[in-house]
């Protein structure tokens, strides 16, 4: 089994690095972040507003995480949208947040064939967000990734970036050693990534693909990326920022 991995990742503001839980601590007292919202105060560029901290991260210890803040008049639907483009979006799959036993999917539910707790994505996040609140999300429900969400944070002061999310912090992407040299693997075999219990055999370096030349069960290599959703259906890498 893949062993859970500690990453770490620099700060937006002032490009410090340091863990996941570090950052989140960080972020409360980043002078240069600080510094930002100040700066939009003064210029009076945005309304004042709830604002939310989320750590986003993949559900299976990959190393994989955000730190994001959402603007409280934003939409789940943002949120949906900025999930997608920076880690997920692959072939235009269904995706769903499910928040105190409620799913918010991007469909409104029949009013003829109503599902019990069934919402729609299309709502602010003020009246559904409070710090301590942990999400589940899920992005393509037949090979799903799955993400967990928090909110570790919020504050009332002005939005430090035009867009609905604000990326503050990710965990930087380190390439995983090839299973056959060690060196940093640029691709993923998935016959042998999926058909070994010990999946890091998949990896692999650009100078030993041909040694994986006839391994075509599950298809060809597939790029490695900063994202838990490498290596799954049609995945080939982010969007171009902004998201």
């Amino acid at each position: 089994m893949t062993r859970r991995r500690q990453t770490k990742g620099p700060c937006m503001y002032c490009h410090e690095e340091m863990t996941r839980n570090g950052m989140v601590r960080h972020l409360g007292s980043c002078a240069q972040r600080q510094r930002l919202d100040t700066i939009n105060q003064a210029g009076k560029r945005h309304h004042r507003e709830k604002q939310y901290h989320l750590q986003v991260q993949d559900a299976h210890g990959l190393g994989h995480w955000l730190q994001l803040e959402i603007r409280g008049s934003a939409r789940l639907t943002d949120l949906d949208d900025y999930l997608r483009g920076i880690w997920l979006e692959c072939c235009g799959h269904l995706s769903l947040f499910t928040i105190r036993g409620k799913r918010y999917t991007q469909i409104l539910p029949d009013p003829f064939d109503m599902v019990e707790d069934e919402q729609s994505m299309d709502v602010r996040v003020d009246r559904i967000l409070n710090t301590g609140l942990e999400i589940a999300y899920e992005y393509d429900f037949g090979s799903t990734t799955e993400l967990a969400l928090k909110v570790v944070g919020q504050r009332i002061g002005w939005r430090t970036t035009r867009n609905a999310v604000a990326l503050m912090a990710r965990n930087k992407f380190e390439p995983p050693p090839c299973g056959m040299c060690d060196k940093p693997a640029q691709w993923m075999c998935l016959d042998c990534y999926y058909s070994n219990d010990d999946v890091e055999r998949g990896f692999v370096c650009g100078d030993d693909t041909a040694a994986h030349s006839e391994h075509d069960e599950y298809g060809s290599l597939m790029g490695i990326f900063n994202s838990p959703r490498s290596g799954v259906c049609g995945y080939d890498g982010p969007a171009e920022p902004p998201y």
